[in-house]
């Protein structure tokens, strides 16, 4: 006794993926990802975002966090590295402000998959 077939033997196997995203666009979003990975990095994205000017001052990002200034500006390195913040210096202070359409980009890559 045999079942009857209900599903088409090819219906299955139809590919539904219509692009991927290339191996250097899924690094470059990769580095976004991994930057946010880190409760502090997404806290100083926070600070810098409420900050006057909607940028902030290295000097007045290490108190909130409660981490040295030269820990504060490793995680400052990596998000700069990812490209969700930007970096001037000014004298001896560095400050920085989010990078405009970021996180929408990175967003953006995986919706287009």
């Amino acid at each position: 006794m045999s079942l009857p077939t209900t599903i088409e033997a090819t219906a299955c196997c139809v590919p539904r993926i219509t692009s991927v995203l290339t191996a250097e666009d899924a690094e470059r979003v990769s580095r976004v990802f991994k930057a946010l990975g880190d409760p502090t990095r997404v806290r100083l994205l926070s600070l810098i975002a409420a900050g006057a000017g909607g940028e902030a001052c290295i000097c007045d990002l290490t108190e909130p966090v409660g981490l040295s200034q030269g820990t504060v500006s490793h995680h400052m390195k990596l998000l700069t590295d990812a490209g969700l913040v930007t970096r001037e210096q000014r004298g001896k202070w560095a400050y920085f402000a989010l990078n405009d359409g970021a996180l929408d980009a990175a967003a953006d890559a995986l919706r287009s998959v």
